[in-house]
């Protein structure tokens, strides 16, 4: 199944989005018949939502706790490496993952066209031959190489995934490094959850060394602790939409009825996940999608603002293009919650940024004018600050139980 496939039944979204532009058109028009603080307010509303967001999220993770480690029996797991030019990372990445706690069926590099010294590195160190196609290592007898022109990432995972004989197919970047019991989290998982269909591991940000990469290191890593436990409320809510790809698990048979990734998405972990909840309400499998707290790893991150920005930007129009592709399913009660409930939150997350812009038009427009409404603006906006600084540090506290 692919998005040309989709045959949408756009009711419900043109219905919510007419709702949507009549509120903001109203909350505009009725700005210029009051006074004082409520002329600004698309900053109330703004305010309102995001603080109603951070405590529905709290409210799902006040539970949190670490998945308790048990001898049940464990389902194979297979592990690929998409690579494309990864030379200086890639042997530590291979490493992580050759010293996980429980054994690992088959590890596959899925090289992308590299052009770099991955071929002779993976010669050197791990004894496996230079050439195309598939090509096992003569030391390794449970790793291989497979050697494809460059098409993309999700080109080279479909081409991986099928040839591997396992449960549970997890994809890895090359610049990850898993720790000891990552794997291990991640199988017991699925054991214990027969619905789990894809689960996603805790990612640690880490930066070049430089005084650039420390700014953006910090920054990031309050962000990835948040995105992590807001994952975990939204898993509880049964409306997980997003498991990064840089590590994350998937069952192999959910891969099959799925045909794999999108090779025409920008984000191919992200929208295949759409793609799940799809298929599972229309075929009634009743699968989940979730994140492990024992499944920890260190991943590269931008280390500059232009690195930031256009890792951002691409992130941002693949979840505009996958949002627009499963337009159907927003508001639409046939899936769920993800229906009625988290695809009406991604469609405004999507007009969020014109709602920002908006509300700050009006806010320099108040200081232009010296309204007496900038002070009750100010209080807003230091108590809007003050619950997210307090709604950060719970989260930095549910985060460390893992």
């Amino acid at each position: 199944m692919r998005l040309s496939d989709l045959k949408p039944n756009l009711f419900y979204p043109i219905f919510f989005y007419f709702l949507l532009i009549l509120a903001c058109c109203l909350i505009l028009l009725s700005s210029f018949f009051l006074t004082h603080l409520w002329v600004w307010s698309l900053g109330l509303l703004y305010v309102a939502y995001d603080t109603a967001l951070l405590l529905f999220i709290f409210i799902k993770t006040l539970r949190l706790q670490p998945q308790s480690l048990s001898n049940i029996q464990l389902p194979s797991v297979a592990v690929i490496i998409p690579a494309r030019n990864e030379a200086s990372g890639l042997s530590a990445c291979l490493d992580a993952v050759l010293a996980q706690s429980m054994p690992i069926k088959t590890i596959m590099i899925a090289d992308d066209g590299s052009t770099d010294s991955s071929p002779q590195l993976l010669q050197d160190l791990y004894d496996i031959p230079q050439g195309v196609g598939l090509i096992k290592s003569k030391v390794h007898s449970n790793i291989s190489v497979l050697r494809l022109p460059h098409q993309g990432k999700a080109y080279a995972l479909n081409a991986a995934w099928p040839l591997l004989d396992a449960d549970i197919v997890v994809t890895l970047d090359a610049d990850t490094i898993l720790a000891p019991n990552a794997i291990r989290a991640l199988a017991q998982a699925f054991a214990m959850q027969s619905s789990l269909a894809v689960a996603g591991g805790v990612l640690q940000p880490q930066c070049t060394p430089s005084w650039a990469g420390g700014f953006f290191e910090f920054f990031q890593k309050f962000e990835y602790i948040y995105s992590f436990v807001a994952r975990a409320g939204w898993m509880k809510a049964n409306a997980l939409l997003l498991v990064s790809g840089a590590f994350a698990a998937y069952r192999k048979d959910v891969l099959v009825q799925l045909n794999g990734f999108d090779p025409h998405s920008m984000v191919e972990d992200y929208e295949i996940n759409h793609r799940i909840y799809r298929y599972a309400y229309e075929h009634h499998q009743g699968w989940t999608i979730g994140v492990v707290a024992g499944a920890y790893a260190i991943t590269d991150a931008p280390a500059t603002l232009g690195k930031f920005f256009n890792q951002r930007q691409r992130w941002f129009a693949g979840f505009l293009h996958t949002q627009f592709a499963n337009l159907d399913m927003t508001a639409n009660p046939k899936f769920g919650v993800i229906g009625r409930f988290m695809l009406p939150i991604k469609a405004l997350d999507a007009v969020q940024p014109l709602l920002g812009v908006v509300a700050l038009g009006l806010l320099v427009w108040l200081i232009a004018m010296q309204s007496p409404a900038l002070m009750a603006i100010v209080w807003v906006v230091m108590i809007k600050l003050s619950i997210d600084l307090l709604f950060n540090l719970c989260f930095i506290y549910l985060s460390s139980l893992g």
